[in-house]
């Protein structure tokens, strides 16, 4: 409990137990409404005798104003997700582009540095043919081996 509650219930328990009691002057009656501290008796006094008096709350109060769930003041300051839409837009054929574009943007966009450059492609060596076919070579085989 904090301290402004406590102080506020034994003013209360306090007011209740004891007999009004008439005091002789006005400005005895102020100081024993302000206290015994010393600094600020005067803006104390011109705070009561103003038109409202000590009644006037201030604005600051925590009292009158609606009790939330602090849950549902966390998901309302949480940002929304926007996945969901950015997913759905994306994947539309509204936003395609053409492979020949992005690869072209994808070049500019790469640095000048050679250890920024995208690796080449590996050319594939050439399958190579021969110029003599199996039944050839099996022609050959027999007509060399054949004579030895």
């Amino acid at each position: 409990m904090s301290a402004s509650l406590i102080r506020r219930g034994l003013e209360l328990f306090t007011e209740k137990d004891a007999a009004p009691k008439k005091s002789s002057s006005r400005k005895s009656a102020l100081m024993k409404r302000i206290g015994t501290d010393k600094q600020g008796v005067q803006k104390r006094i011109r705070q009561i005798q103003r038109p409202g008096g000590s009644s006037r709350r201030s604005t600051n109060t925590v009292k009158d104003k609606p009790v939330r769930s602090a849950l549902d003041e966390y998901r309302k300051k949480q940002k929304k997700s926007k996945l969901g839409l950015n997913l759905k837009y994306f994947l539309s054929s509204a936003s395609k582009t053409q492979s020949s574009h992005a690869t072209k943007i994808v070049e500019q966009k790469s640095s000048r540095r050679a250890c920024h450059q995208p690796d080449r492609p590996a050319r594939k060596p050439a399958v190579e043919e021969s110029v003599f076919t199996e039944d050839e070579f099996q022609k050959f085989q027999k007509e060399y081996f054949s004579n030895l």
